[in-house]
Order: C-alpha cells, then sequence, then structure tokens
C-alpha cells in the first residue's frame, strides 16, 4: 500500500507550460464550467493520457487547448504541495516544462480556453489566476504573494532543505540539512562528512539524513526540498533509477515515508538552498584542514 493509500489522499499529476517573452508569463482563460463557478486565468495545462510520456502529453494538451506547436519542451522543474479536497486532503504533483514557441506564432484559444494574455507580475495582476498557477508561479518566479496564503502552506509543517557536496565527483563528500518550523524559523542546521563519494549518492546521503532526522524529532507533515532534480524527480516517480549505486538508498528512503502522514517533495534553485549547501560544504572543509 502506498503512502497516498495509506492516508487516504488521491493524487493528481498534471504537465504544466512556462512560456515567457518580453510582455510576461502566457495565460489562458478558462471556459465556463458549471453556472457557478467562477472564471479563472491559468498557465496551459493538462493530463497525460495513458501510454504519453510527460512531455508528449505536454505537447499535445498546448496543441489541442491553445493552437500552439511548442518548438521546445524542456523540462524545468516539478512541484509537489498539498490541497485540501473536501475533508480529505489531494496531493498534486505538476510536471513543468520551458516551452519554445515561434514568436510570430498566436494563440487560438479552444474547447477549455476562451482567451489568453500575458502577465508580467501575477501578484499585480488584475485577472484572476486560479491557485495552481499561483503555486506554481511562486516557485518559478521567486515571487509571493503576501495577501494570500498558498496551497503549499496547507502542507502545515516543517520544512527540510538538504543538499550534497562532492569535490571532485567522486571525491571527499558532504551532506547538509536545514530545518525550518511552521513560522519560517530556523531551528536546525547541521553538516555532516561522508567520505569520498560521487555527487549523486551525496544528493541522497543529504535527503536520507533530512528524512532521518525528520522521524528522530516526530515530524509527522514534511514538505522537502533540494536543489537536485534528479533525486526530487525520482522520489516523485517522474524518473526511473538507472545508477545501482543509489538504489539502496532510495530503496531505504522509500521504506521510510510511511513513518510520515504527509510528505512532499520539490525542487529548487541552488540560489534557495544556500544554508544546507554552506554546512554541506562546511563538512568537507573541517575534515581536509586537519589533514
Amino acid at each position: 500500500m502506498g503512502l497516498l493509500e495509506k492516508v487516504g489522499m488521491k493524487q493528481r499529476i498534471r504537465v504544466v507550460g512556462l512560456i515567457k517573452n518580453e510582455d510576461g508569463v502566457l495565460v489562458f482563460k478558462r471556459s465556463r464550467g458549471r453556472s457557478e463557478s467562477p472564471v479563472f486565468w491559468e498557465l496551459p495545462t493538462g493530463k497525460i493520457k495513458f501510454g504519453e510520456q510527460p512531455e508528449e502529453a505536454m505537447a499535445r494538451s498546448l496543441t489541442e487547448y491553445t493552437g500552439l506547436n511548442a518548438s521546445t519542451v524542456k523540462l524545468k522543474d516539478v512541484i509537489t504541495f498539498l490541497a485540501p479536497e473536501g475533508s480529505s486532503q489531494l496531493s498534486n504533483l505538476y510536471i513543468i516544462y520551458e516551452l519554445g514557441i515561434d514568436s510570430k506564432s498566436k494563440p487560438s484559444p479552444r474547447d477549455r480556453y476562451t482567451a489568453y494574455k500575458f502577465i508580467k507580475d501575477f501578484t499585480a495582476a488584475n485577472v484572476h489566476l486560479n491557485e495552481t498557477t499561483i503555486s506554481v508561479l511562486e516557485i518559478e518566479e521567486g515571487k509571493v504573494d503576501a495577501n494570500r496564503i498558498s496551497l503549499r502552506d496547507t502542507a502545515n509543517g516543517v520544512t527540510i532543505h538538504v543538499d550534497g557536496a562532492s569535490r571532485g565527483n567522486p571525491g571527499p563528500s558532504g551532506i547538509g540539512y536545514c530545518i525550518y518550523d511552521d513560522t519560517g524559523k530556523i531551528t536546525e542546521r547541521d553538516g555532516e562528512f561522508i567520505g569520498f563519494a560521487t555527487s549523486r549518492l551525496a544528493e541522497y546521503y543529504a535527503m536520507k539524513k533530512g528524512i532521518d532526522r525528520a522521524i528522530e524529532l516526530g515530524f509527522k507533515t514534511v514538505r522537502f526540498f533540494s536543489d537536485s532534480l534528479m533525486v526530487v524527480n525520482q522520489l516523485n516517480g517522474v524518473f526511473s533509477i538507472k545508477n545501482q549505486d543509489i538504489a539502496p538508498i532510495y530503496r531505504d528512503i522509500q521504506n521510510k515515508l510511511g513513518r510520515f502522514d504527509a510528505v512532499s517533495f520539490t525542487h529548487v534553485p541552488r540560489s534557495q538552498n544556500m544554508i544546507a549547501d554552506s554546512e554541506a560544504n562546511s563538512a568537507i572543509d573541517r575534515i581536509l584542514q586537519r589533514e
């Protein structure tokens, strides 16, 4: 039984496209569903059909709903967050792609969309963006609307940033983590030297350390952040494990996830993971300076 099944959660997986130019980010106006439903705008979004790869679903959805053809479909990020749905929680996994579009192409909204526009600042935009689009833009644009409570905040728990560092890949390696409480205050940070390892092993050992520490402290709802897109994608089930050296650590992590009520893995840029990075590198420096 998987973690989501165990805690009675549903999971929604979507592909989301980011199209940018000098005018901002492209969003589309949803067709009105039920008569009482509010009208909102969103990033081009689609479902993955049976047998499709995520990037294929992204390209198909873009053409079907907007009339645009993507010249490039580049994986940018994967984010997860929890959202309330009735009396339960809905786990959202969004695979974000950066889409290249011919500058001469114009959208022709159809089916689910009725209009389009570019917005430069979503926190000040005079459009009603849906919650998912805001959550994606908060992460990708590095901005937060201070007047709203993000859906991601409904995870309602601590945040743990982790990072691994390797000097030489393989070479002397360290791991670091930083724990924030639900108010954003740092409650613990530390690093540890792990010996001679590759960068991917260091990233996985860092995540394992963060998970072990969360269990030791009795946390039940945790959001883990890492600047390793490989680790986040693999733990979210987007990428498969191809390197056998990390398979045992991956299995160990999977076995421990059942200790949590809710857990998510989100990729962040290195610039947003500097404390964990500093702890990992300081752990290496302490050992090297003794020699």
